[in-house]
């Protein structure tokens, strides 16, 4: 495989995030082109169902996500909700899931590990540690994960 073969594709990952402030650092940070990735953002857990339903049916314009970041506390729907949903259903279960919230509590962290999140991250409330923690997500998603279909960054 030649290295212009390696780059043929970026990864698609979903953002379910009710705080636009944060979806806004989500957007600057893992949308550079630096991670070369493809951000799908939604507001709550029903929209980032209903995306992952359409990219079952319209593939081209609901591209399948390599990696679904999770906040916990939505509207509508909790990101544990999505979790089970996500992980209960065959054809979406190989979905990598992270939870990304503010929440630190025990139970939210027993129930998203035992709903099958893949990683649980803690955003932390000062923005230029919440940017420095997604560069570091970024970078170890694009660095040293292998995704079906997605080449490894090569220097």
């Amino acid at each position: 495989m030649t290295r212009q073969e390696n780059y043929r594709r970026s990864a698609v990952v979903l953002l379910a995030e009710d705080n636009p402030a944060d979806q806004e650092i989500a957007r600057r940070v893992l949308g550079a082109e630096a991670f070369r990735c493809q951000l799908h953002m939604v507001s709550d857990g029903v929209e980032a169902l209903e995306y992952l339903s359409r990219s079952m049916q319209d593939p081209n314009s609901h591209p399948r996500p390599d990696l679904m970041l999770l906040d916990i506390n939505m509207p509508r729907k909790s990101g544990i909700d999505v979790l089970k949903q996500v992980k209960g259903d065959a054809e979406l279960r190989s979905i990598p899931a992270l939870i990304l919230t503010t929440s630190e509590a025990d139970e939210d962290i027993a129930s998203a590990y035992h709903h099958g999140c893949n990683s649980y991250i803690t955003k932390p409330v000062d923005v230029p540690q919440f940017v420095a923690a997604l560069e570091k997500l970024g970078q170890y998603w694009q660095d040293l994960v292998l995704l079906a279909g997605i080449p490894r960054k090569y220097e």
